[in-house]
């Protein structure tokens, strides 16, 4: 049996939990502080940030981390695939994982709803 999934295409909004194969395009709206965490597997630190990114649905937090910090800059736009949904203390994230793609999009997202944030709801 094939691990492959259907690749799901979806815009903030249609957002749930344990969501896996997902394509989504969005902006990056802002980027918080960046901080140093130690892994429990190796005792290795990495760097990570939590960005926050929108589209014309909605907003959700996004942690990035080590190289992907660098890869990306607010106001920009992106297409992320092969992302999953996740919570983080009970809010919806969106994460890029190991065998997620992230690149530059074409899409220009003139209006982002900021008033709509997936993150903010508790699960």
């Amino acid at each position: 049996m094939s691990t492959e999934r259907e690749p799901i295409e979806a815009t903030i909004t249609e957002l749930k939990p344990q969501m896996k194969s997902v394509t989504i395009s969005f902006k990056v709206m802002e980027m918080g502080e960046e901080r140093e965490v130690t892994s429990r597997h190796d005792g290795t630190t990495h760097r990570i940030l939590d960005a926050v990114v929108g589209d014309s649905t909605g907003t959700v937090s996004v942690p990035l981390w080590d190289a992907s910090i660098d890869s990306v800059e607010v106001g920009k736009s992106y297409t992320l695939k092969n992302g999953y949904t996740g919570l983080f203390r009970r809010n919806l994230r969106l994460n890029i994982g190991k065998y997620g793609e992230l690149s530059g999009s074409e899409e220009a997202f003139e209006s982002v709803d900021t008033a709509n944030d997936m993150s903010a709801k508790e699960y």
